[in-house]
Formats: C-alpha cells, structure tokens, sequence
C-alpha cells in the first residue's frame, strides 16, 4: 500500500490534535483530546507531563480509528506545540514533577529584574529575543534558587513537543527556533554560552538537548511508543518547530518576495514578517519580540506576541453571558458569538479605545510587563455594549498594528489565521487599522499542517520551502480584503493616543498590583 499521508501533532495550550494530510497538503482527519493544566501559588502553571503523553498518544490512535489503514499508509509523523516552558526529565527519562507551562509567571519579578539591569541589552543583541517570564532560561533560574532539588535530579530540560519527540523516539532534542532563541546566536545558529552565563545559570548548560533540525534529519519510531500508538515501528518521526513558527509556515509567512506578514490569531495574538538575512532583522529599542529561525538557509521570522488574544473576546461574551443569566436567560456562548459579528460592524468605530492585556500574566509584546492590565478608555453614555464589543475588536487590531511598527514597514499584505480570522467584521477592521490588505488563510489546523510540511521537506517530497508553500499554503488564501479609506484615517488618528496611554499605565498597573498583593 502506498505511503501517501503525513501525520501533524500540534499539542497546544488547548487542544491536542493529530491531523492526517495528504502528501500534497489536502487535509483528511483530525482527531483531538483537550489539554489541561493547574494554577496555583503565585503565577505557577503547570502541566502533567505524563497526562499530555497520555493525551497525545490517545490522539493518534483515535486518528487510526477514522482513517482507514493509517498504520500502512503513514510515511512520517512531524511533532510540533505549545512554546516556551520548562519540562524536566531525568536520566531514566522520567518527568520530574510537571512542566512548567508557558502561562507560568513565577519568574516575572526575576525576569523584570534582568531586563532592566545592564545585561539585557547583550542578551537581546544576541538571541534577537527580549527575556520575559514565560522561558526556559528564566524559569531555571526560578527553580536554581527556590527549587534546586528539582534541577539535581534533572539530565535534560525540554519543552512540550520535545517531551513528546523523546517519547515517541527517545531521543532528547529541540528545535533550531526554540533553542536559539531562548540560548543561543540567532546569527550563528548555535548555543551562545555567554547567555547562560549572563542569567546565572551556566551550571546547568548541560540540561540543553542537542538541536535538531526537522527539515534535515528525523529519528525514528520505538517499540514502545508505536505499541502506544498503533503506528509501524521505525515510521519516520519528525521534530517540528515550535508551534508558532508551524503555524506561520503553514499560514502562509513565507513568500518569495518577502513581502507579507502573518498574524494568528488565537488565545495569543502573534504577529510576524519575514526576514532574509540575519541582517536583515530589525532589532528594537525596547528589546522585545522573538527572532526565530525558519527552515531554510539564512531565513528568520520576526514575532511580536500579545500575550492574550482572543481570550479577549471570550471575557466579552462571558460577560454578556452572565448578564443575561442575571435576568433568567440562558444564552449559550455559541449564540452570542454568532449573532456579535453583524453588531460589531454596525458599531461606531472608535467610540472607545481598549487594551487588550487582559491576562494575568500581563503582557509580552511589544513591550514587556507582567503587571499590564486591559483598559477600556473614552466611555460615554454613547457608548452601547457593541460598540464596547467593536473596541476589543480594535483593541486587538491596534495591538498588532502596535507590534508590526517595531519590527518595520507594515508589510503590505497580511494573512490571517486562527479563530479570530473566521470573523468577517475582525478581518475588516485589521486591513482598516494596519493599512494593509488582509487575506484570511482558509486552511484551519495550520501548526499541525507546518509541522507536516517540514515533514515533507525532511523526508525529500519538496527540495525546499518554498516549493511546499506553493503546493500547501497558495490554494487555501482567500479573498483580499481591502481597507475602508475613512475608517482607515480615523485609525491613523486613533493610533498614537493607544500608544501614549499604554505608555503612561506602568506606574497605574504598578500601584494596582500593590494594592492587590497588600489585600491578600
């Protein structure tokens, strides 16, 4: 039987996902379990390592059950997820406790620290990447001072999708995206040890994985994990990159021009361009963002992250929700999603602005502050719930716009994906917002698909990026959607007043912190 599928595993913060393509990019089943975690203490997030095996493991064979033949017609299976985050395992290759998740904020006052001490700067110069709470280096260092026994027992620190690499093929490895930006050079492409060094812990350097390159070597298939999953010993098992350079790929970053950006919008907001070079990469004042390596020679993806994306939205429709409880009516989250689209895009545009830092781990991008807190500003008695609605809509897009002005000149068209872009009315207001023409990427399980796509690439089905794009990516863009010229003005007045008043909350966001600390 021909080998004509590409399996994607994307195990994201939500959702874990086993998604079958075929070997020109047509998707054909997907099969998911939804993830968990715990909160506890004081910012900790953590995750069952064992339970997000278990979990995806689960996946795959649930895939095989709606797949005919799946075992006999896989030819690879490429493994991507959720970014950033401390997965400990020791020798025996055993989780010691559970991950540290890329929501975990523990390090948040050891991180600001750093930033705002001598060293960062150097750091920035050197992994393209502004330090925040949410990475592995950071969070070791939490653990080296408040939790050593932890680390004395740990040979190796991995990240989600690297945890389920070694289960699936034993061996312990990272990606060139993951484990350049959070140790290494972005210019050479290599571990850099003066940034361990830097952030004080250079005694554990040898907790770092050996980085694989996905769309040049695989490993294969154990015993173990194909009893676990249903699939051949020996399948061609392939490291994906970090979740959001999968879905960057697969939603359409890449272009021969260089001329595009990407934005996912999903519980994060990430907002990414293209650059050819490591010269080319534009470093910002602030010294934040990520700068991550792309499959291919000298390619590097610039990304600018809100830490909360649609999280926003859904906050709006709890409240709407819990509103109408409070007068007898049972309205499903479903319900006021459908019906909000049309109120949006009959709202005012700019009866308010919005500030789209709605989590409590703050904010990352463009700027970075554990402590920002979302902010409605300008409310009137004028102001009714759709247009306070249309402000988080705005709030999102002047966030991106936000992001994509510190890493240059907007790019002139920007591809959407994630659950946001399904939103007509969304769509619009970010082609207002950032002057740019927007196309919605129709393709929905889009880390999954990069992820397959550098599978594809790994096991010689394309000679290049480029050549999978063209077969994958190309088909699944939709329409232009292009800007309102008047609401397009209004924006362009609207901007630099989001921006002076994010600029002037740190000491605001400060101040309520303390008083929320002292009621404790």
């Amino acid at each position: 039987m021909t080998r004509d599928l590409i399996i994607g595993l994307d195990a994201g913060t939500s959702v874990i996902k086993s998604v079958a393509f075929t070997l020109d990019g047509t998707q054909v089943a997907m099969a998911s379990r939804p993830n968990s975690y715990s909160r506890f203490g004081r910012g900790c997030v953590e995750q069952d390592m064992l339970r997000t095996w278990d979990d995806a493991r689960q996946t795959l064979c649930d895939l095989a059950a709606v797949v005919p033949d799946l075992a006999e017609r896989v030819a690879a299976l490429a493994v991507t997820g959720q970014g950033d985050g401390c997965w400990l395992i020791d020798a025996a290759g055993e989780p010691i406790g559970d991950g540290l998740i890329w929501l975990d904020s523990r390090a948040a006052e050891m991180a600001a620290i750093f930033v705002a001490g001598p060293d960062h700067a150097a750091h920035y110069a050197t992994t393209g990447t502004g330090l925040n709470a949410c990475q592995q280096s950071i969070q070791l260092a939490w653990l080296q001072q408040h939790q050593p026994e932890r680390l004395e027992r740990a040979t190796t620190a991995l990240h989600c999708k690297d945890w389920l690499y070694f289960k699936l093929t034993g061996i312990r490895a990272v990606d060139p995206a993951e484990g350049i930006f959070t140790y290494g050079d972005f210019r050479s492409r290599s571990y850099a040890p003066d940034v361990s060094e830097r952030l004080g812990i250079a005694r554990h350097a040898g907790l770092m994985p050996e980085i694989v390159d996905g769309a040049l070597t695989h490993h294969r298939l154990t015993d173990a994990a194909a009893t676990a999953t249903g699939l051949p010993t020996g399948l061609p098992v392939v490291l994906g990159y970090v979740d959001v350079v999968c879905s960057a790929i697969g939603g359409g970053l890449y272009d021969v021009g260089g001329e595009v950006g990407c934005s996912i919008l999903g519980s994060t907001g990430m907002h990414m361009r293209m650059s050819v070079g490591a010269d080319a990469v534009a470093l910002n004042p602030a010294c934040s963002g990520y700068t991550m390596a792309l499959p291919g020679p000298d390619l590097y993806a610039q990304i600018q992250s809100n830490m909360a994306g649609t999280v926003n939205i859904d906050w709006a429709v709890e409240m709407a929700r819990q509103a109408c409880a409070m007068a007898g009516i049972d309205a499903s989250r479903q319900a006021l999603l459908a019906g909000v689209d049309a109120h949006v895009a009959a709202a005012t545009p700019g009866s308010a602005l919005y500030h789209p830092y709605i989590l409590q781990a703050g904010e990352r991008g463009p700027f970075m502050n554990a402590e920002a807190r979302a902010q409605f500003v300008g409310l009137s008695t004028n102001t009714t719930f759709a247009g306070l609605v249309r402000a988080i809509y705005e709030g999102l897009g002047l966030a991106a716009r936000d992001c994509y002005s510190v890493m240059g000149q907007i790019p002139g068209e920007i591809r959407v994906t994630g659950g946001a872009a399904r939103s007509a009315s969304l769509l619009q207001i970010f082609a207002d917002i950032l002057g740019a023409s927007v196309r919605r990427v129709m393709r929905e399980e889009t880390g999954a698909a990069g992820a397959a796509m550098i599978g594809a690439i790994g096991l010689g089905h394309y000679a290049s990026l480029a050549a999978c794009a063209e077969q994958w990516v190309t088909p699944t863009l939709g329409p232009s959607i292009n800007p309102d010229p008047g609401c397009r003005v209004l924006y362009d007045k609207l901007f630099p007043i989001y921006r002076s008043v994010r600029e002037a909350m740190p000491p605001v966001w400060a101040a309520l912190a303390d008083a929320r600390e002292a009621t404790q």
